[in-house]
């Protein structure tokens, strides 16, 4: 982690607009921006909490243990979204861990002014209440996949999503570069399945890859495989 000359806009993340404009002069003096390689820690799943990040730019995986020697990726983070969040509350450690997956950008607040930020900015905390409860309704939509839908189901849904958060790049592919052993961490596969797997929806032409970009040729299929696996 290194600090960087790059500064956000003060306007384009999570925090920012929610807060009052005159707010925003103080967000200018008290945020800090950090650049972080491809690969390089953000925190670590049980480290003291420090503050709140907000990505300017890039793109994370936020996961935390899975068992032995496993992990389990939550969700992933992007431009204007929020990490970190997770640790606010009873316990004063954050419960997940956050890695970047290429060069990211992060405007990082401590807490003590986030917390200040919340209590000055009803819209903020308003707003953060229904990220809050949307990620609560997402978490619990994901475990019940993971109980109930088989391997190949899991697998199409997790293209689904990224696809659905990502977009498309100027190729047609998800528009995030991400790893067999990533995706079979979103999945809750292991690496074996999601190679098995993989190669027969190639080979049956619901998906192409080539390296580590994905494109999807046939969605309507993918969504079969999610609802047969209800």
């Amino acid at each position: 982690m290194n600090k960087t000359k790059t500064s956000c806009d003060v306007q384009s993340c999570f925090m920012c607009q929610g807060c009052m404009p005159d707010w925003l002069q103080l967000m200018a003096i008290h945020k800090k921006n950090l650049h972080f390689r491809k690969g390089e820690l953000i925190f670590k799943e049980g480290q003291p909490i420090e503050g709140i990040y907000f990505l300017y730019k890039g793109k994370v995986k936020v996961h935390k243990h899975w068992g032995q020697e496993k992990e389990l990726i939550i969700r992933f983070a992007t431009n204007g979204d929020i990490v970190g969040h997770r640790g606010f509350g009873s316990n004063a450690t954050y419960p997940v861990s956050a890695t970047a997956l290429e060069p990211t950008i992060i405007c990082f607040v401590e807490t003590d002014f986030f917390l200040s930020t919340l209590n000055i900015n009803p819209q903020l905390t308003f707003k953060l209440m229904l990220f809050y409860a949307s990620e609560l309704q997402a978490a619990e939509h994901r475990m019940s996949n993971l109980v109930h839908m088989d391997m190949k189901g899991r697998i199409a849904d997790s293209l689904l999503m990224l696809k659905n958060q990502f977009g498309l790049d100027e190729d047609g592919n998800i528009n995030i570069i991400i790893s067999r052993q990533d995706l079979a961490s979103f999945a809750g596969a292991s690496y074996e399945s999601i190679f098995r797997i993989m190669n027969e929806l190639v080979n049956d032409k619901i998906i192409a890859v080539q390296e580590k970009n994905i494109k999807i040729l046939n969605e309507l299929q993918l969504q079969a495989y999610t609802a047969a696996a209800v």
